[in-house]
């Protein structure tokens, strides 16, 4: 029931479940990051510890905070107590790209240059700040187009790419980490199907959520899946890392072709976060998306300034945090908790106490609500605009798995994208080069096709075609469906030119036929 006054309470019930969804969300993200920088880029771990991780609860707590406060304005404007505050954290698809594509390469490069494995770390650690807090300054100057394109990009566009990466990130991932541990998992799922999904009521009105993971931690401690560790525990103060940051972007400027990774990979980011509140508008409630580019920028440079190295955003989801009954506690309960977690060193704890598999059913059903969304909220019409939105992202999975099997293959003398492994695997019906295409720059592959089916479903072809010719231009540049920026007139070039052509013949055929 609506309140004149708006929310009234920081925290209800229905946060509690919201909390643990975007808890496990982001854990998992702070695991991948300690993991990575330790074990793999070699980052001495009072640099991982003492600065990367504490910057990052920092700019998490920050950045949810202010979500917070920003929802429960809103509820005090329209005079409602179901506002949901839009979910924030470490952008997932960006922080890969930022640890195997920019900071990999340079702690490469430093070791081929002499540097010892601790230095290298080092100056890996330095340019990602760097190139993250340039980062920032793209997302924030997304505020500059992000409202005129929420006004003239077609829904469908929008949320039938947010679609893809739901479907396939956060609910088809996660979905075979439980059946990797399917005791605990298929436990916790059952909770979250009955609960969630079903909307039975639990014994004694425990949330769906909290009763979803306790009970796979239980599992998990009789299967041992889990365990109490003091690993990694100690007092981490966040301090401003000047120094280092701008060592970091010394190096930065001094390879331009880091920049050519940052720069698509913000415009990802800053898209992606004009679609993630496009889809709360959908669900009801309206938030300025000019106000929210500048805010995951911001937030971005100020955990750059204390030592992150990786970009923070809105996140996919809403929806699904307001199916749950999340207002606008549970963000800022995340954020708190993930700065003092960091504060004292307790990530490793968490990680160890609650089994990915436990927490990983609350993101399969905020995948399957954000599917289900793009279809409802867009007109019916358009569903197909949707499907087709939703596509690059099935070979955005699908490379990033070969990906990580190259690595592996190449690590023991092999290599998955050798030419000869490319055209064997094509005649075996695997296309590594379609699949790479569609790949880079997924979500704004998705959205281009999407809104031009959209467009022509709505019988417009001028505007199919003036897509059509951006999606030229983007891939022209590198923007899309290459890995960097850079000139070339590849073949996809003249294929969208040909879409355009199409689209500008259906006009004419469109006048022809009301002459006649």
């Amino acid at each position: 029931m609506a309140s004149p006054k708006g929310i009234t309470r920081l925290f209800v019930k229905g946060d509690v479940n919201g909390f643990w969804a975007l808890f496990a969300d982001n854990l998992a993200n702070m695991i991948i990051v300690s993991g990575v920088c330790t074990f793999v880029l070699k980052i001495p771990g009072e640099v991982v510890f003492g600065r990367i991780l504490p910057a990052l609860g920092v700019a998490l707590v920050l950045g949810l905070g202010f979500y917070a406060w920003l929802a429960r304005r809103l509820a005090a404007q329209e005079g409602r107590d179901d506002v949901t505050a839009l979910p924030y954290g470490i952008s997932t698809p960006i922080l890969f790209v930022y640890l195997f594509l920019i900071m990999k390469p340079v702690a490469s490069q430093g070791m081929e240059a002499g540097l010892s494995e601790g230095e290298a770390g080092l100056l890996a650690w330095r340019v990602g700040m760097a190139a993250a807090f340039m980062g920032g300054v793209l997302e924030a100057s997304g505020a500059v187009v992000g409202p005129w394109l929420k006004r003239h990009l077609p829904r469908a566009g929008m949320l039938g790419t947010l679609a893809g990466i739901a479907l396939v990130w956060i609910a088809t991932v996660p979905l075979a980490e439980i059946f990797e541990n399917p005791l605990v998992g298929f436990a916790s799922m059952a909770v979250i199907l009955a609960g969630l999904v079903a909307l039975y009521r639990l014994p004694l009105g425990i949330p769906a959520g909290l009763a979803a993971i306790a009970l796979g931690t239980l599992i998990g401690f009789a299967t041992g899946h889990s365990s109490f560790t003091t690993e990694g525990v100690g007092v981490y103060v966040p301090l401003p890392v000047i120094g280092d940051l701008w060592i970091g972007l010394q190096a930065l400027f001094s390879n331009p072709w880091i920049l050519a990774i940052v720069i698509p990979a913000e415009v990802y980011n800053f898209i992606e976060t004009m679609n993630n509140v496009e889809s709360a508008e959908a669900a009801g409630d309206r938030y300025p998306v000019g106000v929210c580019q500048v805010a995951d920028g911001v937030g971005t440079m100020v955990g750059a300034l204390f030592g992150s190295a990786f970009p923070t955003t809105v996140y996919i989801g809403h929806p699904g945090y307001k199916r749950l009954g999340s207002r606008t506690g549970y963000g800022l309960a995340v954020g708190l908790v993930f700065f003092l977690g960091a504060f004292f060193g307790l990530m490793a704890f968490l990680h160890n106490l609650v089994p990915m598999a436990a927490v990983a059913p609350m993101l399969v059903f905020i995948g399957i609500v954000i599917t289900g969304q793009a279809f409802t909220a867009s007109p019916p019409k358009h569903a197909l605009a949707v499907a087709m939105a939703m596509l690059p992202h099935v070979s955005n999975l699908l490379m990033s798995k070969w990906m990580s099997l190259s690595a592996v293959l190449k690590g023991s003398g092999g290599a998955i994208f050798d030419s000869t492994v490319v055209s064997a695997m094509a005649m075996e019906g695997s296309h590594v080069m379609g699949h790479a295409a569609l790949s880079s720059g997924a979500i704004i592959i998705g959205l281009l096709w999407g809104t031009i089916t959209a467009f022509l479903l709505d019988h417009k072809p001028v505007h199919a075609a003036l897509t059509a010719v951006v999606a030229a231009v983007l891939t022209a540049v590198g923007v899309i469906h290459t890995p960097t920026l850079g000139l070339s007139l590849t073949p996809i070039v003249w294929g969208y030119v040909i879409v355009a052509a199409v689209c500008v013949m259906l006009l004419w055929s469109s006048y022809r036929e009301e002459a006649a």
